[in-house]
């Protein structure tokens, strides 16, 4: 089987997303998804249009990624389920974030993951207006984590955090209150950043579970 024969577009998409990994989203070309796959860049045109193609589906690989909920899942774990695994899926893939929503034509695995979303949230109980809130609170919140966790100045890991703060340990005269922040949560070296995501999920699903209780 000859080099041509065996490209598929989701061997291309796969293989742009391996180089978005490693360099970056501009880091992708059709040259140089070509070269990850062993291929002459000409060959992929018979797959995929264009770099603006590629781009598109490389977005719709991205949402393909995360957990979509089915419309009877009960809405509050559903979309806890999901928020956990657009997290996981952006910190992986932190190129992602600049473009998984920004693609000027939105493709299929985005329209239907959008979908299912809404559909959970109007199965529950939702009013529109509210499912649109509560969908955007979630959304910001988790690009926003994610975005953090990708730009730490440590990688993750046992005791990261209190070596961290060790190394950057304020004048507590100076800064009285952070050297009491610092003080208090690593005192027993426990402390996890990562464990934050969840103590601010829980609240915006606290207050959405409210505001559904009051809107039906």
């Amino acid at each position: 089987m000859n080099a041509r024969a065996a490209l598929s577009r989701e061997r291309i998409v796969a293989a742009a997303a391996a180089v978005a990994d490693r360099g970056g989203i501009a880091a992708v070309s059709m040259r140089s998804v070509a070269s990850e796959l062993g291929v002459e860049a000409m060959s992929l045109y018979h797959h995929v249009a264009s770099k603006g193609a590629l781009l598109d589906a490389l977005a719709d690989w991205a949402f393909e990624q995360i957990l979509a909920p089915e419309v009877d899942d009960p809405w509050r774990p559903a979309m806890a389920a999901r928020a956990r695994s657009a997290r996981s899926v952006l910190v992986q893939h932190p190129w992602a974030l600049g473009m998984i929503e920004a693609r000027p034509r939105p493709g299929t695995p985005l329209l239907r993951h959008f979908d299912r979303v809404l559909g959970c949230l109007r199965n529950a109980g939702f009013p529109a207006a509210l499912a649109t809130h509560l969908f955007s609170a979630l959304d910001a919140y988790i690009y926003g984590f994610a975005l953090t966790e990708s730009t730490l100045p440590f990688t993750p890991a046992d005791g990261a955090e209190n070596a961290f703060a060790e190394d950057v340990a304020p004048d507590p005269e100076e800064y009285p209150h952070l050297t009491w922040m610092l003080g208090e949560l690593m005192r027993n070296r426990t402390y996890s950043f990562a464990d934050e995501f969840d103590v601010g999920l829980d609240v915006i699903l606290d207050g959405f579970e409210q505001r559904l209780a009051q809107a039906t």
